[in-house]
């Protein structure tokens, strides 16, 4: 049975994923595409998850962008519509 990263993973594969309002400004502030995060998850470590969070299931997952820096991404998955949600992203101290 997959995880829900497996889940997570699949669909951002698939390009069944959505960028939320605040992970938006969180990569523009940092300048730090969102396609950047979303090719690194196949390369992703997973630090946690979260399979019972409300109002989703959430993942924290580390990755380094092409740069060399790192980052941690919290990623949701949304069951009803079958897609991940790129909630935050934030520099790994």
């Amino acid at each position: 049975m997959p995880t829900i990263f497996d889940t997570i993973q699949e669909a951002v594969r698939e390009e069944r994923f959505l960028v939320s309002w605040h992970a938006d400004e969180r990569c523009e502030e940092r300048a730090i595409t969102a396609w950047q995060i979303a090719v690194g998850l196949e390369s992703a470590r997973l630090m946690q998850a979260r399979p019972h969070s409300q109002p989703n299931p959430t993942v924290i997952v580390r990755q380094l962008l092409a740069d060399g820096s790192e980052v941690e991404v919290v990623w949701a998955w949304l069951e009803a519509s079958r897609r991940a949600v790129l909630v935050t992203v934030y520099w790994v101290n």
